[in-house]
């Protein structure tokens, strides 16, 4: 950087000194019921305080159900069928978070945010691709999932440890964070805190095991409840609580182990256990405490609300989130189709479910868990006919009520087909051919799905 562009920078920083801070925690495969606040035997007082003394979701919807995609929505306010993160990417991979993407953190950074990245990436391991490229000024951290192979440990592009130990990860990324917060406060900052807990495999420092009920999966949530504490610590310690915002969520639902809660279904299902996660916001003066909010949102409203509460421009690539502060501020209680028209869930190309205020429509299933056995060829990985459920009435999605609702179901499928045309044309292509198939072998009488044209 020459004198000039440091100069600007500079000024940038020192303009926008008041703008308020970011802190995004964010957990992999913690199950909508795994903490205490959300029902869970196992204590997290910690993220049951930050609930307190801010406001808890019981709606809040990740943009899918695996890792690499939900990470790609989330930083875009984009579909992951957008950002050209479709599946899981490994250390094999070439290519990551399309460079036509912009991040939360490239907006952030240049409006003058300091911006670090510490813990799992899992959006490109390769030139081009790591959080250095794509606005983190610093990064510690794993290029992928801690349960790929050769597991580095990076500093910003260099590995300083092969295989990192998974012991010592949460406490690394914790200490890298709250370092990075006291070096900052003077200035903006975006601290981006992607753990790799509770993801197996688990592996916790010594200090936290033993101590809690639910054995490894117990002791790793208590090492996450402590980082959490350590890091709105370290916020408060430095006199900026009240200029931060702390927003705290997961992936995706549990994997092999965790609780769903109530929900039915886990990781890779578009189900509801699949996808519906925790969400805690608290920023002190600014959002309620103590308030819990059942309006709908999703993963894809985090970078269009952060924008508006930061001060900056929207990027150019068309959203699919909105902002919700209205949600966070408690000025109202409506979600869904109060800020969109239909949420989309995806399973890779596939358009599996979609969502309109309480009213959740499936019309494919073609995730298929790793627990049961893969479906016949054909016909059994898709419903006999669109499957609607009441999310408020039947969290479970145990009784379709499509025959009592048509013109609810008609007016869902309608929502789908206007988004159609703005999506990639793989996407239309995957729906087409789903609803050609369908209608090869639907019965007779059920309700009838017409191929978009």
């Amino acid at each position: 950087m020459g004198a000039a562009a440091a100069a600007l920078t500079g000024q940038t920083r020192a303009a926008s000194s008041t703008r308020p801070n970011i802190v995004l925690l964010y957990a992999d495969d913690l199950g909508y019921g795994d903490l205490s606040c959300y029902g869970s035997r196992i204590p997290t007082p910690r993220i049951d305080e930050l609930a307190q003394h801010g406001v808890r979701f019981t709606q809040f919807c990740s943009a899918s159900s695996v890792c690499s995609p939900a990470r790609a929505a989330l930083l875009t306010g984009r579909y992951p069928a957008r950002t050209g993160v479709l599946g899981v990417l490994g250390p094999g991979d070439d290519g990551g978070i399309s460079p036509t993407e912009e991040t939360l953190a490239e907006l952030l950074q240049s409006a003058g945010y300091r911006t670090g990245c510490f813990g799992k990436w899992h959006l490109g391991a390769t030139p081009g691709y790591l959080p250095n490229d794509c606005g983190f000024e610093e990064f510690l951290g794993l290029p992928y999932s801690h349960d790929m192979w050769p597991r580095p440990l990076m500093h910003n592009r260099d590995v300083i440890e092969s295989p990192a130990r998974v012991e010592n990860l949460t406490p690394a990324f914790t200490e890298a964070a709250v370092r990075f917060i006291g070096d900052h406060k003077r200035e903006p900052f975006f601290v981006y805190l992607p753990y790799t807990a509770p993801h197996i495999p688990l592996a916790v420092a010594k200090r936290f095991r033993g101590k809690t009920p639910g054995g490894a999966y117990g002791a790793t949530l208590r090492e996450l409840d402590w980082s959490v504490d350590e890091v709105v610590n370290a916020i408060d310690e430095a006199g900026v609580g009240e200029n931060t915002l702390v927003l705290f969520s997961s992936d995706n639902g549990p994997w092999y182990q965790g609780s769903n809660g109530p929900l039915r279904g886990r990781k890779r299902e578009t189900l509801e256990g699949g996808v519906r996660v925790p969400l805690i916001a608290r920023m002190p003066g600014r959002l309620p405490a103590g308030a819990t909010q059942d309006g709908f949102c999703s993963a894809l409203d985090v970078l269009p609300t952060v924008a508006n509460v930061a001060g900056v421009p929207l990027p150019g690539n068309p959203l699919d989130g909105a902002d919700i502060w209205p949600l966070l501020s408690g000025t109202t209680s409506e979600g869904g189709d109060s800020h969109r028209d239909v949420f989309l869930y995806f399973d890779h190309l596939n358009i599996q479910c979609a969502r309109m205020g309480n009213w959740k429509l499936h019309v494919t299933r073609y995730d298929s868990p790793a627990w049961v056995p893969r479906p016949a060829a054909g016909r059994t990985s898709l419903p006999l006919r669109p499957e609607l459920y009441h999310l408020v009435d039947d969290p479970t999605e145990s009784y379709d009520v499509a025959e009592e609702n048509p013109a609810v179901v008609g007016k869902i499928l309608d929502g789908i087909r206007e988004q159609l045309h703005r999506l990639p044309e793989f996407v239309q292509w995957t729906w087409n051919d789903t609803m050609a198939r369908k209608t090869e072998w639907i019965p007779a009488g059920a309700l009838p799905i017409q191929k978009t044209q």
